[in-house]
């Protein structure tokens, strides 16, 4: 039953004043902590870690960056992970940071079981804030929604200010279709772009995401690609350097392989010099199927003046002139250098070496030929062959044939053929 208005008013009245009064003596009290508070000494970027869907057994490791961003040094005296599935890179501790100072600690997930798992790690030291806490979570799954390659983007060394860009590829290997909802960069200075999101990937199907590493400042920094659905993570990592970069010098150039006879395949050096500053090397491409790099593993850092050779092959499989090209993605001052590359496949030759017995009051030999055991023979050589032994080197690839040899005495007179015909199969 609604009760008289004129029973509530004064009571409704007088508790707003209070609650109202109370308010403000609350705020007022905690105004003075505000402002006297200070910022933590130790930071650690990224604030916490997200290693997404992974392989049981399978392990993935995750950068993080602990910095004294204090103006006093700190001592770092221990590290405590609470998660059994995590761990942490050895530290010779303690350690002192200085004013500034940063060190980098790999974080490695390895699930034991499928589903998620997570962890606290905690870096105790002398700071203002003595426990400095990351959050870390990964879930064990024992089927990989989707797969990248590579597995792992390293940038390398990359001058602040700039950019370098390195592909990855997202692809479903089941055969079934995956739904990709989206992915995102994380990490000071990673960004994403490629892709139109949300996506079904069919069975099979890939597809290609760009990732650019612009260093906000120097030093080596972690992140990661998450690719929302699947939840794969891929981890990210990059240094961005204060030198200039120098440029990448790519010998001899143009690289001519001459004369490669076609099933066959050759080889020549090339070389990479990085003149003038440090360059990172990140990929390497081949224009042409029948030119390729050999044992060369990208990202490459090359300090300045020094240099790697690598083998250049090529393996035609046609016969004629042939050109191709290599090109070197870099964070030189000359990003993009391409090495022109050329080669003449030719036909493959080959010889029948035939030999046999000598006979005696014989002065010569003559050899036939046919292409069917049963066929037609017509002699090959031009003239009696005092030798027991002939090469026929008018053979064809592909092709199957049948020699007999016949001995002549001084009268002229000719023996019968040789039996059974000698097979001989050319490739």
């Amino acid at each position: 039953m609604r009760l008289p208005q004129s029973s509530i008013s004064p009571f409704s009245l007088r508790t707003f004043h209070l609650l109202t009064f109370g308010a403000a003596l609350l705020v007022s009290g905690l105004l003075p902590k505000c402002v006297a508070s200070s910022s933590p000494q130790l930071n650690i970027s990224p604030a916490n870690l997200r290693f997404g869907a992974l392989d049981v057994g399978q392990s993935e490791t995750l950068l993080v960056t602990v910095t004294n961003s204090g103006s006093t040094s700190v001592t770092l005296s221990s590290v405590a992970v609470s998660g059994s599935e995590f761990a942490t890179s050895p530290l010779n501790l303690p350690m002192t940071l200085a004013a500034g100072q940063s060190v980098d600690v790999n974080i490695t997930f390895t699930p034991k079981t499928a589903g998620w798992s997570g962890a606290s790690i905690r870096f105790y030291s002398n700071a203002s804030n003595s426990t400095l806490t990351l959050q870390a979570g990964g879930t064990g799954t024992t089927s990989e929604g989707v797969s990248a390659s590579p597995a792992v983007l390293s940038f390398g060394s990359v001058q602040t200010g700039k950019s370098a860009t390195l592909p990855v590829t997202i692809t479903n290997p089941h055969s079934w279709n995956v739904e990709v909802s989206g992915v995102q960069a994380t990490g000071t200075g990673f960004a994403e772009a490629g892709g139109s999101f949300p996506m079904n990937l069919r069975a099979g199907q890939s597809v290609a995401v760009n990732v650019t590493f612009t260093p906000q400042s120097t030093g080596e920094v972690g992140g990661s690609l998450f690719v929302f659905g699947p939840g794969l993570n891929i981890p990210l990592t990059g240094a961005g350097t204060g030198t200039t970069s120098g440029q990448l010098v790519v010998a001899p150039s143009p690289l001519n392989f001459g004369d490669v006879t076609v099933g066959t395949s050759a080889t020549e050096l090339l070389s990479l010099t990085a003149s003038g500053g440090s360059v990172t090397i990140y990929s390497a491409t081949s224009g042409n199927s029948q030119f390729g790099l050999d044992g060369a593993t990208f990202p490459l850092t090359l300090a300045a003046g020094k240099s790697v050779s690598y083998d250049v092959a090529f393996a035609p499989q046609n016969v004629g002139l042939d050109s191709g090209s290599l090109s070197f993605s870099s964070n030189a001052s000359n990003p993009q250098v391409v090495e022109s590359l050329s080669g003449t496949g030719m036909a493959a030759t080959y010889t029948v070496n035939l030999s046999w017995n000598s006979g005696q009051n014989v002065v010569g030999y003559n050899v036939y030929r046919s292409i069917s055991a049963t066929g037609s023979y017509a002699k090959i050589n031009s003239a009696v062959d005092p030798n027991a032994a002939y090469t026929d080197s008018s053979v064809t690839s592909g092709q199957t044939y049948y020699y007999e040899a016949t001995s002549v005495n001084s009268a002229g007179q000719e023996s019968a053929k040789s039996t059974p015909p000698v097979q001989a199969a050319i490739p």
